[in-house]
């Protein structure tokens, strides 16, 4: 108890804002399971058939080579694959269900798996946006300067990917520029791209050299991630299976996350939606053991729906939260670890883009999201990456680290002496017991206003989205570069020389 409330007490004021320190979150409470047992078995069953009857493309013939080796069925003169369910369980059992993910610097190391929460920015937005400059593509500096906005916020764990993608950077050699930028202005975990096998081979040397380590050790400490999407329906592409291949060969962490929308690329029903995404997810996390038991990976949820007016995707919808609770059940059901997002469609920082992003953020802490993507910035269905909306979501994370602590009851917290000091028909402002917690009582915004009406008025009647882009100004403003041991930043330098002399992706 001691812990919480120092974790409470201890607040970094930034630019006149006050944030929670860097901590590490636990749920508490028990996983919302809105499917029951024969619910969870039939959608497990149909999967299984799926795989077995259906099959699933797998696009790589070296992938296909070692499905073969294992006992898959690969159709002759095609890339069908077809599983036998024994098959697929086995090599899935034998993942890990917890393990640790590595940050260069070891404060911000983090444990996935079990009841454990980790918020990841927002990934591969072409378009970034903010008041002043609106949307425009994705560029180099914005990108950096979202990697600094992540860096000072404390309640982002880790980068989901880049938070946007710099298109003024040439594609050969962008994953270069674009890692080293994560080394250099944060220190928290960062992912790689599986874009074929020279981009996530870069990737792995390139974490390699951040953390001092030889590719030896870099095997027994996962400290890279990948997310694998797999092309619904039913296929795996080369440039994935590459990615899948090399990071189980180096035990670096794979998430396999389907893009299941109801209507579009699956069933237009839920259930038949989460059998096929189950399908996807199984196949791949399979493939990555088989590749390498016991190579730590991750369930990957991502079932929403369409607008069947337009074929639009939504996002923080019901289905969506639905779909995410679901999807916890089934990582269970597999002993996995979970990732699901916080996602939303709308096209500015309003009413929408909050409440659609609230209902996705109850779907992954509900259903026991171990890793959120997209956790604070998301736009348009993916389309853009906020400024502002990073900051609003991370009043929305905060609110959610806030409601996952634990309601403290003893003598001291259930008041009794503040009662009968106060007695009827008095107030509470000035007793001692309210007085002793003035300042941790309760939780503290970073960007809500609680004033009055006028008082707000007088003050310049800010709205939630003026004071977001009041307040990530300030974030960056004071935003100060972690350490790197300059001997790493030197090799990491000659690498990145080297690799962007020798073509980068295109010398492949």
């Amino acid at each position: 108890m001691a812990r919480d409330r120092s974790r409470r007490r201890a607040r970094r004021d930034v630019g006149g804002f006050k944030q929670p320190d860097w901590q590490l979150l636990r749920n508490p409470y028990r996983p919302l399971e809105i499917l029951d047992p024969d619910q969870i078995e039939a959608i497990h069953d149909t999967s299984m058939r799926i795989l077995e009857e259906i099959g699933m493309d797998f696009l790589l013939p070296e992938a296909r080579e070692i499905l073969k080796a294992a006992g898959a069925e690969v159709e002759p003169g095609s890339e069908r694959v077809r599983f036998d369910r024994n098959l697929v369980l086995e090599a899935v059992a034998k993942a890990p269900s917890r393990f640790t993910l590595y940050a260069r610097n070891p404060q911000r190391n983090l444990s996935v798996g079990e009841n454990h929460l980790n918020f990841a920015l927002i990934a591969s937005a072409p378009n970034v946006s903010d008041l002043e400059g609106g949307r425009r593509p994705g560029n180099f500096p914005d990108y950096c300067d979202l990697l600094r906005l992540g860096q000072t916020l404390n309640i982002i764990h880790l980068y989901g990917g880049y938070p946007v993608e710099p298109v003024d950077l040439p594609p050969e050699t962008r994953h270069l520029d674009c890692i080293q930028a994560f080394i250099e202005l944060g220190d928290k975990v960062f992912h790689g791209y599986s874009l074929g096998r020279a981009r996530i081979l870069d990737a792995i040397e390139m974490t390699r050299i951040a953390h001092g380590i030889d590719l030896e050790t870099l095997k027994t400490r996962p400290s890279l991630y990948s997310i694998i999407n797999s092309s619904s329906p039913l296929r795996l592409d080369a440039p994935m299976l590459e990615g899948v291949i090399e990071m189980a060969r180096r035990n670096q962490v794979v998430v396999l996350t389907p893009f299941t929308l109801a209507g579009a690329m699956s069933p237009v029903t839920l259930a038949g939606a989460l059998a096929q995404q189950n399908a996807e997810a199984l196949a791949g996390l399979a493939f990555a053991q088989i590749v390498n038991p016991g190579a730590p990976m991750v369930y990957g949820g991502f079932t929403s729906n369409v607008d069947m007016k337009s074929g639009a995707p939504a996002f923080g919808t019901p289905e969506y939260t639905r779909a995410a609770l679901a999807g916890g059940q089934l990582a269970r059901r597999y002993g996995l670890p979970y990732r699901s997002s916080n996602a939303n469609a709308s096209n500015i920082v309003d009413a929408q883009a909050a409440y659609e992003s609230e209902m996705s953020l109850w779907g992954a802490v509900m259903g026991h999201a171990n890793m959120v993507k997209h956790a604070a910035g998301w736009m348009e269905g993916g389309l853009c990456a906020s400024f502002e909306k990073v900051v609003l979501d991370a009043e929305l994370l905060q609110m959610m680290a806030e409601f996952l602590r634990p309601i403290e009851v003893d003598d001291s917290t259930l008041g009794l002496d503040a009662i009968a000091e106060v007695g009827p028909g008095g107030h509470f402002f000035g007793a001692a017991h309210t007085m002793a917690r003035y300042e941790t009582a309760f939780y503290a915004p970073i960007l809500s206003d609680w004033r009055n009406f006028e008082t707000w008025q007088e003050a310049g009647a800010e709205t939630a989205t003026l004071r977001a882009n009041r307040l990530y100004k300030k974030l960056l403003a004071e935003y100060e570069p972690p350490p790197l041991d300059p001997a790493i930043r030197e090799e990491l330098a000659a690498f990145v020389a080297r690799r962007k002399e020798e073509g980068g992706a295109a010398a492949a």
